[in-house]
């Protein structure tokens, strides 16, 4: 027989527990609600203002290894001249006539464009394959001047197109790729937030059945988000910050803003249904899930601290637009949002809706999952280990895993963007000449370059190209950057890959050292291949480190907020076999291919660098929010005196619906990077919505119950105080 493992333990609360730091913080927040409530939004609003102080320019992202070290060289010149090329495709003679139409063009603008090439030129055979021609120029500046060089560039290939319906005419090249990309990033910006608030309006009402109950999560994650990039904006003229992860840090927001409030709510609705009154339910609210939020939020940022490791630029302002928004959330909930419910009181529950109001406002424990539970606990080797084994099933795949850096050319699907489309047409024709390496040439010392010896290197890496067995390719142009010479050289493969990687160290270490062992240069390789290729490298080198770093300091905060060193440990492997899973999953899709049309996207290979290491971090961090809430509750019950199958059973049963809610809510919020357009996007959408559902159904449903039967009362050490 199924005992009422559900009945509220409260009734044996010790009244006199000690109330911690973060619950003096909520109580005070709670007494003084009108200064607390004001004080929070004059922080928003001073955070918000502060991102429009006229500082300069934003900080630069330094990017690693020797690219970087060759994009550093160009800047210090003032960049370099922008390359485009225009792709013309028909009968020999209609394309004839458009490469002499637009040359002349061309030409016709010295002001705008230097450096053309084509079949016209000298060495024209390097500007034709098979029915179709290239045309190379580039676009100059100043920075003053750029816009309207790049006008005049575009209005003459479109005249060329319209000239001659007979051929096709395509542009791709550093300009138009670049302006495809930010495109695509501020409209899945755009998009990500026009679906996000509505279906997490959906999501709240359902879950509590009550407009105002419904808004006040929300709010908090809006002024948490809205606080994040104004604090972004103004620490961004200091730390470089990616506008690629904006997307990212405003849905984490979302999601940590929505998942605290959720625990805060939750819980003082339940203090209110046993009878309490609103200000004994917020004291007791503030100590358990005031706690409990303050453990996560402190696991979350110290995950995300991990990134800061690597080393890389991109990935310290991820880190701290994370950190920003998950601190502001956690600050909010133990200030703004008792504050908030001091105000309310029972009206928090107004505007109730039809139905969903009368069946969620009693918060009752789950009685499905008190008897899932329970034949968990009466059977944990059998049921613990068989979720197990179908958890390391799924994550097989991750045995293969090929990491890769996103392709331009890749990215985006078709469709989308028509200069990547174009790229991915030039491809064909002219592999590597939309995204070449740029090959930097710097004086050794003082001096400038000698002229006579360049012009002889140049001729040799030419040769260099015939003789490399297709890694080299040609058309190889050069273009005077101030004291530099950037030569750029396409390379063999999809710019991203075994292919591209091969011709990438075959330039930097045969190449390149034979065409210039006479010259006094400094020479180093960036571009679409060498940018990724450091940057995976320097990734994967420091990778082992991260992991060290996370899972040490993790273990620490778990051990410390609860007492005991098995329960960490379990954690621990419970949280690696959840991301495994997920990271199975994204190998099996992205990299085998399968899926495409379902998702819309082509089949790529492999795996975005970074998207495994980052989904780490933050799945690690966000699942100690379950984690902690469902152990706290679990705690309680044996603080109280409850055996340990029943206090098992009965906090799972109590945290539940609310570990369902938020998992709800996140998944759903990380679902809609699936719908975007960037291939990076899709992949965290995927792996990350996939790991918060197995997380909140399987590892917290049955394998952590079962963890605690087979641990039994080794789970808690010698005291099961905690703040939960």
């Amino acid at each position: 027989m199924l005992h009422d493992f559900t009945a509220d333990p409260r009734t044996r609360h010790t009244p006199h527990t000690r109330p911690g730091v973060v619950a003096a913080i909520a109580d005070w927040s709670a007494r003084h609600r009108a200064l607390a409530i004001g004080g929070w939004l004059a922080l928003v609003a001073l955070a918000v203002l502060s991102g429009a102080l006229p500082l300069g320019e934003d900080a630069r992202a330094q990017d690693p290894g020797e690219a970087g070290l060759a994009e550093d060289l160009i800047d210090a010149e003032g960049g370099y001249a922008v390359r485009e090329n225009v792709l013309i495709t028909g009968t020999d003679a209609d394309t004839q006539a458009a490469v002499a139409e637009l040359v002349t063009a061309l030409d016709a603008a010295p002001e705008a464009v230097s450096d053309i090439g084509s079949p016209l030129s000298e060495h024209g055979e390097r500007w034709r394959a098979d029915d179709a021609v290239l045309v190379t120029f580039a676009i100059l500046g100043p920075d003053a001047d750029y816009d309207a060089h790049y006008a005049t560039v575009t209005d003459a290939v479109a005249a060329v197109q319209t000239d001659h319906p007979d051929v096709e005419v395509l542009q791709a090249g550093d300009a138009s790729l670049s302006g495809a990309v930010d495109a695509g990033i501020k409209d899945d910006m755009r998009r990500a937030e026009a679906t996000s608030l509505p279906l997490t309006i959906l999501v709240l009402l359902a879950v509590f059945g009550s407009l105002v109950a419904a808004g006040l999560p929300l709010l908090l994650a809006a002024t948490s988000v809205a606080g994040a990039f104004g604090l972004l904006a103004l620490l961004g003229h200091w730390v470089p910050f990616n506008g690629a992860g904006s997307a990212i840090v405003l849905l984490i927001g979302m999601a940590v803003g929505i998942d605290y409030s959720l625990f805060y709510l939750r819980r003082f609705r339940e203090e209110r249904a046993a009878g309490h009154d609103p200000d004994a339910a917020l004291r007791t609210t503030a100590r358990t899930s005031g706690h409990v939020v303050a453990a996560s939020g402190l696991t979350v940022i110290v995950c995300m601290a991990g990134l800061l490791i690597t080393g890389i630029d991109v990935l310290k302002g991820l880190a701290l637009g994370t950190v920003l928004v998950v601190g502001l959330a956690v600050l909010g909930s133990v200030t703004f949002l008792p504050a908030l419910l001091a105000a309310l009181r029972h009206r928090v529950d107004a505007a109730r809706l039809p139905w969903l109001g009368k069946r969620r406002i009693q918060a009752a424990p789950s009685r499905f999952w008190a008897r899932t539970a329970a034949t968990v606990v009466r059977r944990p080797l059998v049921t613990g280990g068989l979720a197990a084994v179908l958890l390391l099933i799924a994550a097989t795949p991750v045995i293969g895993l090929r990491l890769q850096d996103a392709a331009v050319t890749a990215s985006l699907p078709p469709g989308i963007a028509p200069a990547v489309d174009a790229a991915a047409t030039m491809q064909e024709h002219f592999p590597g000449a939309a995204t070449t390496a740029r090959v930097v040439i710097a004086p050794a010392g003082d001096d400038t370059l000698d002229p006579t010896a360049i012009d002889t290197a140049v001729e040799t890496l030419h040769t260099e190209a015939a003789a490399s067995n297709g890694r080299l390719l040609e058309p190889i142009t050069t273009t005077a950057v101030g004291d530099l010479l950037v030569i750029r050289v396409p390379l063999a493969g999809d710019t991203t890959g075994p292919e591209a990687d091969a011709a990438l160290a075959y330039l930097r270490d045969q190449a390149l050292p034979n065409a210039f062992a006479d010259a006094a240069t400094r020479i180093a390789v960036t571009g679409k291949t060498a940018l990724p290729h450091d940057f995976t490298e320097q990734l994967t080198a420091r990778t082992p480190y991260v992991l060290a770093f996370i899972l040490l300091l993790a273990f620490a905060l778990l051990a410390l907020t609860f007492r005991s060193w098995a329960l960490p440990l379990a954690s621990i492997a419970l949280n690696l076999l959840s991301i495994g899973a997920a990271c199975g999953a994204l190998t099996w899709v992205f990299q085998h291919g399968h899926l495409e049309g379902l998702l819309g996207f082509a089949s790529y290979g492999g795996v975005v660098s970074w998207i495994p290491l980052f989904m780490f971090i933050i799945l690690f961090g966000l699942s100690m929010d379950y984690h902690i809430f469902v152990l706290s509750r679990v705690a309680e019950r044996r603080r109280d005196g409850a055996s340990n199958p029943d206090a098992v059973i009965g906090g799972i049963a109590a945290s539940a619906g609310v570990v369902s809610s938020a998992a709800l809510i996140m998944t759903g919020v990380f679902s809609i990077f699936v719908t975007l357009s960037a291939i990076e996007y899709k992949m965290l959408g995927l792996g990350m919505a996939l790991a918060i559902l197995i997380d909140a159904t399987v590892v917290r449903g049955v394998l952590l119950p079962a963890a605690l039967a087979l641990m039994g009362d080794r789970a808690w050490g010698r005291s099961t105080a905690t703040g939960g």
